[in-house]
């Protein structure tokens, strides 16, 4: 009996040692605090962009008739001035022979009443009348050559055919699309931007104007040219409340086409921009939190505001200053105004030790 009571005390005791021992590892539980980075930093920022030729025009029929020639292909390049189409209409010919004779009947009658008028036989009237025939006679002359001219589509310049809606033999009525011609050595890239976005790039103008623009491609590679910052629309579009820029790329090896689509993505720098670990931080409805902890080692649960973040790491606009320290582990293990042990490492080290286990 006595033999059973001593196991028993001697469980006691062990049972209450164990559970001091568990306490005092629970109050001597360290957790690692530092401070925000501050350093200068380029932030990149992504648009959805429009790619649309430099020059890209229609072609249309400036007179009916039949399509007579088709002299090139779609999709081929050609050179300013080059023969595109052929409208054929009947009467052409007959029209400039016809408004050809009354030209040279009216230059003949012209001649003979300046004699007369010069004979005093006419009036003078008479000759101003006959220069005035003469002078309807050439335009109508003039018109005739023009629409024959007219009926031979070329290029206005260089660059490529888009799709024929029109195949050989078909009815042409005047304002009819022929074809497409874009001019595609240099493409133009639009991409909508917020109002906040650019109030932002004004106040930063001489600095971000400057800024080479990367492009990336609908299958995800990175264009081989860097673009630039052109301008920006007269107004903002009311029901989205943006505002269109435009930036200007070379066309490397005529990679782009008019109507292609593409990422615009501009670097922006930052000053003196305030980094932080994500995993110092924990959300609650959509808000962002750190603890920050005291100078007496207190916790406090603080919301602050995120500028950007990229891998790994927020930019904080507000809720912490360069002095702040607060927490970067056991996040989820502590509360507002818990008190803890800890111990400080550089912002540095902290940021370096993150990108270390993200990779």
């Amino acid at each position: 009996m006595n033999k059973q009571k001593l196991l028993l005390a001697v469980s006691i005791i062990l049972m209450a040692t164990s559970c001091k021992s568990t306490k005092e590892k629970e109050v001597k539980a360290v957790y690692t605090v530092t401070t925000p980075e501050v350093t200068d930093i380029s932030v990149p920022k992504d648009y959805v962009g429009n790619i649309q030729s430099e020059k890209n025009i229609e072609l249309r029929a400036q007179k009916e008739g039949i399509l007579q020639d088709i002299f090139i292909d779609e999709g081929q390049m050609v050179s300013a001035g080059q023969p595109l189409f052929r409208i054929a209409t009947v009467g052409d010919r007959e029209e400039i022979a016809k408004s050809k004779a009354e030209a040279d009947q009216a230059r003949i009658d012209l001649q003979n009443t300046s004699t007369l008028a010069s004979n005093h036989i006419v009036s003078k009237n008479a000759r101003k009348m006959a220069v005035a025939k003469l002078s309807s006679a050439m335009a109508d002359y003039r018109l005739a050559c023009l629409h024959k001219r007219l009926s031979l589509v070329r290029a206005p310049f260089a660059g490529i055919i888009g799709r024929i809606p029109n195949k050989k033999g078909s009815m042409i009525q005047e304002g009819d699309l022929l074809s497409s011609l874009s001019d595609n050595n240099s493409v133009f890239v639009y991409f909508n931007v917020s109002e906040p976005e650019y109030l932002d790039f004004l106040q930063h103008t001489a600095e971000r104007s400057q800024l080479p623009l990367t492009l990336i491609l609908a299958n995800g590679t990175e264009f081989g040219a860097k673009g630039h910052f052109q301008n920006v629309e007269g107004e903002f579009d009311n029901s989205t409340g943006n505002i269109a820029f435009r930036a200007k790329f070379p066309n490397v090896n005529h990679l782009l086409r008019n109507g292609e689509t593409g990422t615009v993505r501009m670097n922006i720098p930052m000053r003196h921009a305030m980094i932080i670990p994500q995993q110092a931080t924990y959300e609650v409805q959509d808000k962002k939190y750190v603890f920050v902890v005291d100078a007496r080692g207190y916790v406090h649960a603080r919301p602050i505001k995120v500028a950007y973040d990229k891998q790994n790491i927020f930019i904080v606009s507000q809720g912490l200053s360069p002095n702040d320290r607060f927490l970067i582990d056991g996040v989820d293990k502590v509360k507002d105004g818990d008190h803890i042990s800890s111990r400080f490492k550089s912002p540095a080290a902290a940021l370096q030790s993150v990108q270390l286990k993200a990779n």
